[in-house]
């Protein structure tokens, strides 16, 4: 999938805005198996969230990763690497914002979904 986003902090906005969808749809999957499978609350929130996080935020991770390691001695090898990078001036930035995104996204999921995922009489619990 190739989208076309703006670079600097609009691009990094646009970034954590599709990251927060992704959250919200990764968490409603999530919950409806866990629903399905009797499993707790737990497995679809930290699953959830998790695979949210990979999906969002995994390549732009992994590039701001890769710059950390490798050796870029040369200005080839730099050349190389910043190639395949969109907006490498705000890839950090992108990152945060995606990660923000992708778990802002699966707490917004879980409260939206919680009334469907079980519920709880607290009406005796102050007696």
């Amino acid at each position: 999938m190739n989208l076309s986003l703006h670079t600097g902090l609009l691009g990094a906005l646009e970034a954590g805005l599709i990251a927060f969808f992704v959250g919200l749809v990764v968490y409603g999957l999530w919950a409806w198996v866990c629903r399905r499978s009797g499993w707790g609350i737990g497995y679809a929130i930290g699953w959830g969230a998790a695979i949210a996080v990979v999906i969002a935020a995994g390549i732009d991770s992994w590039n701001l990763f890769y710059l950390g390691v490798a050796r870029l001695e040369s200005p080839l090898y730099a050349r190389l690497a910043l190639q395949g990078i969109h907006d490498a001036d705000s890839l950090g930035t992108r990152v945060v914002f995606e990660v923000v995104g992708a778990l802002t996204g699966t707490v917004v999921g879980w409260w939206l979904f919680s009334g469907r995922h079980g519920h709880h009489d607290s009406g005796n619990a102050a007696e």
